[in-house]
């Protein structure tokens, strides 16, 4: 108490000369109390202004508690550069080489500190071939910063001390008309980071706000350009859209605009046959729900789900021109990936758990002898068998058999034994055809152990 008593009777002059131009909204016009900011921004916004530096909370969620939305994280833009950030805050890192940041910590939160910065000059800009810039890290003012971001309801500034929001671009306004608008002209934006279109249309899905008809106006013929994008930004975004909560919103705006072509192959097939469409909206609604009720989500599970259909044909196919089940299934998992990193990077440590969870697949449908019991012993079961309950919800396989595997993993010892099928029940449609005798001069009469195993079955290590 003594310490916070000294800080503001010997509290630094904190500056203000960029402030001017503003348009200050007071707490009585937009009614949002520092009491709804977190504790770290608010340790970190007083700490900065006692040492003299301004400091806002600004961008998400300074639009989203405007919105009556709970904002996810709290991000703070200061005059203060990383290094004078590091000196006012013990426990805090300097994070990012291009575009550094701070990172302070106060318990399990972490507050992320940016240092204003400022649009460079046309003349003085690094781009590519196609307008992107290449080079955008520079120090500015308030005003500067507010004009290099992105949208309207994210070029927001609010001080807790005063509960003061600060206005550069009519984002107050365009927000209480939920309203989404790009700051500047949208063919220049654009251009500059192409990932924008992206931006636009999740936001207006995820917040249920309309899109600008100037700023939704060029994305169509303007699409072409996140091609040139890094496959690393790309999926960064793709990842926000789909663990945005409002997923499914999110696609169909996608496809409203034209927009998912090339980002996942699925999309540009699968959706529009009816049984990939359903199984894509029933995993896309499932961890919406998920999210919703604060569980946890696999982008691993998800992108799996999404590629599905597309391992499944390439599956079926290979199947069909003779080649076995397992490897098969195998060669259809790594064409579909590689085809996939094409477009889409994802990461190699997903690669592993799409892969279990597709091989589990096959598996489900032996339920004889020992192999249900060792399906279960698998760290991944559980994500083998919600993907099995998704198939089975989507009518791609017979809903008794995700009743079986439901009640068999909770059944007692006794009634396990009464369920297992009989050696070979179900299997008889995908069984090889029957091999020629061996001659009886062959050096073995035995079978090997593939051979005694049912088609559909995976090899032991």
């Amino acid at each position: 108490m003594i310490k916070k008593f000294l800080k503001s009777v010997f509290r630094k002059p904190i500056k203000t000369k960029s402030i001017g131009n503003a348009q200050v909204i007071s707490f009585k016009a937009h009614g949002v109390s520092s009491d709804h900011i977190s504790y770290g921004s608010l340790k970190v916004t007083d700490g900065l202004q006692a040492a003299g530096y301004q400091a806002y909370v600004v961008g998400g969620a300074v639009r989203d508690l405007l919105l009556g939305r709970i904002p996810k994280d709290f991000d703070i833009a200061t005059d203060a550069t990383p290094e004078e950030v590091r000196k006012v805050f013990r426990r805090s890192r300097i994070i990012g080489r291009r575009f550094q940041l701070v990172h302070v910590m106060f318990g399990e939160e972490v507050v992320e500190v940016s240092t204003f910065r400022r649009m460079i000059e046309a003349e003085d800009a690094q781009t590519d071939e196609h307008g992107r810039l290449l080079r955008d890290n520079e120090f500015g003012d308030m005003e500067q910063d507010a004009a290099r971001r992105d949208f309207t309801a994210n070029a927001l500034f609010y001080d807790p001390t005063t509960q003061e929001i600060f206005d550069y671009h009519g984002g107050y306004a365009d927000t209480r008309n939920h309203l989404l608008r790009i700051i500047g002209d949208p063919l220049v934006r654009y251009r500059e980071d192409p990932v924008r279109m992206l931006r636009a249309v999740r936001l207006s899905a995820k917040l249920g706000i309309k899109l600008d008809a100037a700023t939704a106006a060029p994305i169509a013929e303007m699409k072409n350009l996140l091609d040139n994008v890094p496959q690393a930004r790309l999926l960064d975004e793709v990842l926000k859209m789909l663990l945005s909560g409002h997923s499914v919103e999110c696609i169909q705006h996608l496809r409203k605009m034209n927009l998912h072509h090339g980002l996942l192959p699925l999309l540009d097939v699968i959706l529009e046959q009816p049984m990939g469409e359903k199984f894509i909206m029933l995993a896309l609604r499932n961890t919406d729900e998920r999210l919703s009720q604060d569980k946890t989500v696999s982008p691993a599970f998800l992108f799996a789900a999404l590629l599905w259909h597309e391992v499944l044909g390439a599956w079926n196919l290979r199947v069909k021109q003779g080649g076995r089940p397992v490897g098969a299934m195998h060669e259809a998992m790594d064409e579909v990936l590689a085809r996939q990193k094409k477009q889409l990077a994802i990461p190699h440590r997903q690669d592993a758990v799409m892969k279990e969870i597709w091989l589990m697949q096959q598996r489900f449908e032996q339920r004889s002898g020992q192999r249900p019991y060792r399906l279960l012993e698998q760290p991944r079961f559980r994500a083998g068998f919600d993907f099995l309950l998704l198939r089975c919800a989507s009518g791609e396989v017979d809903d008794a058999l995700g009743l079986w595997w439901d009640e068999f993993q909770d059944a007692s010892e006794e009634r396990r034994a009464e369920m297992l099928q009989p050696e070979g029940a179900g299997e008889k449609k995908r069984r090889r055809k029957p091999r020629k005798k061996k001659a009886a001069n062959e050096t073995s009469g035995e079978k090997s152990a593939v051979d005694e195993l049912p088609a559909t079955s995976e090899p032991s290590a």
